[in-house]
């Protein structure tokens, strides 16, 4: 989707104090997730506007009033935005020596706030959203977020919305195969199918507090917009994409952090549900350095590849260990195994980062594991579920 994203942005208007400002996304509030998503926003490709009503939006503000771990993560998101407005700069500068001024792009306004404004309602306008401002002006949206609190919605004639609600991580139900964010500090994540409102299109309200919340509806938003289409019909698989590509866990493993060089591969893993977490006093936790089981394997493997199942009826109660590995992902995925061996050695400290040698006999790590069955077999990128999470085969 990130390159989609930026194949659209290049036919992305620009914006201006006409009378009618036109944008992608238009995210009332002025708290964290308003900042946040709209970040997320931009950093996928899509114009937004923040829209506050008091208190002025700014990250002096936030640095004042905030912990120092939460300014980091604004000075961070901060630093990829000016990256991401520089790319898009060259890339327009490209654009416009091949094909004249025709797709010029007003990077810096893909991010607009318009602080302390009055809004005197907020109605339909065809499939998208206007927001009627002071002095005649308004401004149309493709999505609304809000990401504020009640007092929003007295501009809005929608009785009976209430913010996103979380789920608590459970793997009697499959519902966590559908998170667009996990809760840092928590078991908790939220489901793209929670993030939706049943019959609110191209709507989304959220807690105002949260980051990670505010960054899972901005890629949501983005997608809606830029696809044309309605938020009830969002790819989950497309959005989880564009989450993890920005850092995003959706998985809130408190023993696996974003610099990890195994991070992505964890994250995928995690999100089939063929190693689990270990849930403890309400945090979760993936254990990558301890050994996998056959046990703990079998099933998951089975749920997601009809020839698991022959595989691991010729090889009962068999230790996990490489050479093992290899034969699954050989038999399952249709490859050679003499020549994922040989890969695999090569691979196993340059590019895994493995601190362990390279040895047939050794059982995997769930670290170890999950990076070779994410690489060999993709059960994330290539096996969709549907919206409980069940696995669709």
């Amino acid at each position: 989707m990130k390159k989609l994203f930026f194949a659209f942005a290049c036919l992305i208007p620009t914006l201006v104090f006409a009378q009618t400002i036109k944008t992608d996304v238009l995210i009332l509030g002025n708290a964290d997730a308003a900042y946040s998503s709209g970040l997320q926003v931009s950093r996928s490709g899509a114009s937004v506007v923040i829209l506050t009503q008091s208190h002025p939006f700014s990250l002096d503000k936030i640095k004042e009033t905030k912990s120092a771990e939460v300014y980091k993560i604004y000075e961070n998101v901060q630093l990829k935005r000016i990256a991401y407005i520089k790319d898009l700069e060259k890339k327009s500068t490209q654009t416009k020596k091949k094909n004249s001024a025709k797709n010029k792009v007003d990077s810096i306004k893909l991010f607009r706030v318009i602080n302390d404004t009055t809004i005197s309602a907020v109605e339909r306008s065809g499939s998208g959203w206007e927001a009627k401002i002071s002095k005649g002006k308004s401004i149309k949206a493709k999505v609304l977020i809000i990401a504020d609190n009640n007092d929003q919605l007295s501009n809005l004639n929608i009785t009976g919305l209430k913010p996103v609600h979380l789920s608590a991580l459970n793997y009697t139900e499959n519902l966590y195969r559908t998170t667009i964010s996990g809760i840092t500090s928590t078991s908790s994540f939220l489901s793209l199918y929670h993030l939706l409102i049943p019959d609110q299109e191209n709507l989304l309200y959220i807690d105002p507090i949260s980051i990670e919340i505010g960054q899972a509806a901005g890629a949501t938003a983005t997608y809606a917009a830029f696809f044309k289409t309605k938020t009830s019909l969002s790819n989950l698989k497309t959005i989880q994409s564009e989450l993890l590509t920005y850092k995003l866990p959706l998985i809130p493993f408190a023993d696996v952090k974003v610099t990890d060089s195994n991070w992505l591969a964890i994250q995928k893993i995690g999100i089939t549900g063929i190693l689990k977490a270990e849930i403890k006093n309400k945090k979760a936790f993936f254990n990558p350095e301890k050994e996998v089981t056959d046990e703990e394997i079998k099933q998951p493997i089975k749920d997601y590849y009809y020839k698991a199942q022959i595989w691991f009826d010729d090889h009962k109660d068999v230790p996990v260990n490489l050479e093992n590995t290899v034969l699954l992902v050989s038999y399952v995925g249709n490859k050679a195994v003499d020549a994922t061996k040989t890969e695999l050695q090569k691979k196993w400290n340059n590019s895994y980062k493995f601190s362990s040698k390279y040895d047939l006999k050794k059982v995997l790590t769930r670290r170890e594991f999950s990076v070779i069955i994410n690489e060999y077999l993709k059960p994330f990128d290539q096996v969709n579920v549907d919206k409980t999470g069940r696995v669709i085969r």
